[in-house]
């Protein structure tokens, strides 16, 4: 005998469907995310945030994998961070923002080798020794990068002795210095790890957070000892 199938899912006789607030809503009406201008702007650095998270990820994926250049990546990756740090200058988005690890629970974000590269600050290829030093044809290394990397050293020392403390006027320096160190010699030379903690440290700071009086005379002796060390590579 046919029977009349219930449907998938019987409300109850006692529902009675409001009409009123059936008839406020306009599906055809665009639903708006902000109310304001500064909401609006605030949303699209969030977002901003969001997609230069999600793509540094993925380029350090590519770059494991060795599906992109060294010097595409590098150049990539430096971009990226850079995007990513000057979006977090706007105080009202880094309130919002508040850090890092916050974002990502409330984003539900798996990126650990994004979170990785955020807290180092640098690409990779600058941290480690890249095996790609410049050299002249008989088979010295070019004097210009020489050069080039003692000058870096010498003004960045310098600028801690003028007492230049703020994590916004070492990093910079102290980035020139590594690279410039890179494009010379490829070896691991006494010191040079030193300078790659610094780098992190400096990372971790407010832009204008200051270096302690102990933290800077401890910055000058480690760096003086790099430079030693990178010399003593040169020989």
């Amino acid at each position: 005998m046919y029977q009349t199938r219930q449907p998938y899912a019987p409300t109850p006789h006692s529902y009675v469907p409001n009409t009123t607030l059936s008839a406020t809503i306009n599906l055809d009406e665009e639903v708006k995310l902000a109310e304001t201008r500064a909401e609006r702007d605030l949303q699209d650095s969030l977002a901003e945030v969001f997609s230069v998270i999600i793509t540094l990820d993925e380029l350090e994926k590519a770059y494991l994998k060795d599906a992109i250049s060294e010097a595409d990546y590098t150049e990539t990756c430096d971009r990226l961070l850079k995007q990513y740090k000057a979006i977090l200058t706007d105080e009202t988005v880094a309130r919002e923002f508040v850090d890092l690890e916050t974002f990502k629970a409330e984003w539900d974000m798996e990126v650990p080798r994004a979170t990785e590269r955020i807290r180092i600050g640098l690409p990779s290829t600058v941290t480690a020794p890249s095996h790609t030093a410049t050299t002249t044809t008989n088979g010295g290394t070019n004097g210009t990068l020489i050069l080039e990397a003692t000058q870096d050293f010498i003004t960045f020392l310098d600028a801690l002795k003028l007492g230049l403390l703020a994590k916004d006027q070492l990093h910079p320096l102290l980035s020139d210095v590594i690279q410039s160190v890179n494009k010379v010699t490829d070896s691991d030379f006494e010191g040079r790890a030193k300078i790659v903690q610094w780098l992190i440290a400096l990372n971790q700071m407010k832009a204008t957070e200051e270096v302690g009086e102990e933290q800077a005379r401890e910055l000058e002796l480690d760096m003086n000892s790099a430079y030693q060390g990178f010399k003593a590579t040169l020989k």
